[in-house]
């Protein structure tokens, strides 16, 4: 089985996350901005895209070349043996990247790409010059970063962080990946209380129950790469087959998430269902100043609403006084709180042990970390 050069996606900050999974699941990997290469076959594909909790794209690089003219760029892109991948009628949507190089037209770097791979094909396929395009798809992009190409082939489609169990989300909603990346960061284990007070649509708090009870997250969707002429469909079959056995259907889970919005407890009970953890988390509607616990050695995981993201600074200032207040009384707990807000802290009433810069689509936030003192 051919072995490729293989690159996972992610969000700014994610990088020794996403790097993390891929080594606990067995890959030597290379890091860079924004993504982390690892080396596999069509299983290994296929097994990324199915088991990986914090990576937005799986992509094979198919080649890589200095281009400094167009002309080049055209030669490099079409001396590649297309034939191996794009059957004769795949759809080949071609985006594109540059940055620091000569071809910073990226319309123009796209449509010579393009162009290059329909004359390779036509002449591959004696078809001169025009492909029907009507079959899969498979989703090329060109990226050129100091006159250095690389093409890569989007084995994903739709991104990881699309679950298929949202039925429906809040106002500021957090990608499944981004919460799955909290919960990792949480360093949770699954005989510790875990609680979301500003739960949502639950996002965190399932996200937290699909690793409590080892469930995949893609096991209730598909990826492009299975749609494919040259992949096996019995990979997709055995692995999705092995993932159910390794469902941990005896592990008891402690997680709770809270809401001061009816509405969205209830959304999140529905999402939750629709996972398939609705039995494992206690959803409830309460206002995080109303929260208290006698259990200990607990995480807390909060995306509380912040003024960037729904428009209202003081209330989220205040609302962060309030869980200070609580939470500052909870030594043998730890908490991680994320937000935007460069008065965190101070409003909060506390410094934190951490923080970790990341971001939430195009904002700049922070974790903040309060590492609890567990009692044994």
């Amino acid at each position: 089985m051919q072995t490729f050069k293989l690159m996972a996606t992610m969000g700014a900050g994610l990088e020794a996350v996403v790097a993390k999974e891929l080594k606990d699941m067995g890959y030597a990997t290379q890091t860079e901005n924004g993504r982390v290469y690892f080396s596999g076959d069509m299983t290994d594909i296929y097994r990324t895209n199915l088991w990986l909790r914090t990576a937005d794209r799986i992509k094979i690089v198919v080649t890589e070349f200095s281009a400094y003219t167009f002309d080049e760029l055209f030669e490099g892109v079409k001396a590649y043996p297309w034939e191996d991948l794009l059957p004769y009628d795949a759809e080949f949507p071609v985006n594109g990247r540059s940055k620091n190089s000569t071809l910073h037209s990226v319309p123009t770097v796209q449509a010579i790409t393009k162009k290059a791979i329909v004359e390779h094909q036509s002449e591959h396929f004696h078809a001169h010059g025009h492909l029907p395009e009507t079959g899969n798809r498979y989703v090329l992009e060109t990226a050129i970063d100091k006159n250095q190409v690389m093409i890569t082939l989007d084995t994903t489609g739709d991104s990881l962080f699309k679950r298929g169990y949202r039925t429906e989300k809040g106002g500021a909603p957090l990608k499944e990946t981004m919460a799955a990346a909290l919960v990792k960061l949480a360093h949770w284990f699954t005989d510790n209380p875990f609680v979301d007070p500003t739960t949502g649509s639950g996002t965190i708090a399932i996200e937290a129950a699909l690793m409590g009870r080892n469930i995949a997250p893609g096991l209730n969707r598909e990826f492009d790469i299975s749609q494919w002429d040259w992949f096996d469909k019995n990979i997709s079959q055995k692995l999705k087959a092995e993932a159910r056995q390794m469902i941990d259907f005896d592990v008891e889970l402690d997680i709770e998430g809270y809401d001061i919005d009816g509405s969205m407890i209830e959304i999140a009970k529905a999402n939750a269902d629709a996972a398939g953890v609705g039995d494992d988390i206690t959803f409830k509607q309460l206002a995080a100043k109303d929260w208290s616990t006698d259990k200990i050695n607990g995480i807390i995981v909060a995306n509380p609403p912040y003024g960037e993201r729904l428009g209202d600074e003081d209330a989220a200032e205040q609302l962060y006084a309030q869980m200070g207040h609580i939470y500052n009384q909870m030594p043998t707990w730890s908490k991680y709180i994320l937000t935007s807000d460069e008065n965190f802290e101070e409003a909060f009433g506390a410094k934190a042990t951490k923080k970790r810069k990341l971001y939430n689509g195009a904002v700049k936030v922070d974790l903040y970390q309060y590492w609890g003192k567990k009692i044994r």
